[in-house]
């Protein structure tokens, strides 16, 4: 994509996915305050805000309402996703002053299902790839999270288990298995009416890594895009990821950088 095309993209993800966005599950809440939109949830769900409007005259008091708001709901945390191009200047230094911290940024992808589409899908040998349909794949997906990010992903799981009970078109989630060792996994969100369909927790374990099974997962998943019609794939991509997405035809949008408050004010 040339830089006009990939504004023109970043002017509809935000105006689509972020300003328009819709709820990740049949219990979150997604609603317009003031000048940011945001997403509350119960339980192990994702809260935060999605998208804001702000500028130095108001940033400041947004973000106490925002913390007011998630406090006295007795979240324990929440989170607020910043975009490189997003106002004022120093939101970030703002969000930390009033006891956000800041993760590492990621770079915010997309790239023409089209194209992607057209990738080889056949995995490298000794590899077979498994749609997860029931708890049984999201158990093994969450074993591979463990391997691959060193971490446990509760809120995932229960996301994904919810997706697939209550809302199985908008999900697709993909296992590559090495007989019966789950090796890498990732899925993709698409919700109605959008022309994105993002890739969300493509993760390997070391041992399998630089055989090509990242790229594979991707072509996998961009051919169930392209049978729904989904124009584009977007990625919040990590420094690993990045090169490789580029490789594959992904161009920037900008860098996201979320912040993330906790109740404990320790954060």
């Amino acid at each position: 994509m040339d830089l006009d095309e990939l504004l023109k993209v970043r002017a509809r993800y935000d105006a689509e996915e972020r300003k328009g966005a819709q709820p990740d599950s049949a219990q979150a809440r997604v609603e317009r305050a003031g000048r940011v939109v945001r997403q509350s949830v119960p339980g192990l769900g994702w809260n935060g805000v999605l998208w804001s409007d702000l500028d130095e005259e108001n940033a400041d008091a947004e973000i106490a309402a925002q913390v007011a708001f998630f406090a006295e709901r007795g979240c324990p945390e929440f989170e607020w996703k910043t975009y490189g191009y997003d106002g004022p200047a120093d939101l970030g230094e703002r969000l930390r002053a009033a006891g956000f911290v800041p993760e590492p940024p990621e770079t915010l992808m997309a790239g023409r299902v089209a194209e992607l589409a057209q990738l080889p899908v056949e995995p490298p040998e000794g590899i077979t790839l498994r749609v997860v349909t029931d708890e049984a794949g999201v158990d093994l997906m969450m074993e591979v999270h463990a391997g691959a990010f060193g971490t446990e992903r509760p809120r995932i799981r229960d996301h994904l288990l919810d997706q697939l009970r209550n809302k199985p078109e908008c999900i697709a989630a993909v296992l590559a298995m090495a007989g019966d060792t789950p090796v890498s996994a990732a899925r993709m969100e698409m919700r109605p009416g959008s022309a994105f369909a993002g890739l969300w927790g493509g993760g390997t374990i070391a041992q399998w890594r630089g055989r090509g099974i990242y790229r594979v997962l991707v072509a996998h998943r961009a051919r169930l895009a392209a049978e729904r019609g989904i124009p584009y794939l977007q990625v919040d991509a990590s420094d690993d990821s990045r090169p490789i997405l580029e490789r594959l035809g992904f161009g920037v949008l900008g860098v996201t950088v979320p912040y993330t408050w906790t109740a404990t004010g320790t954060a």
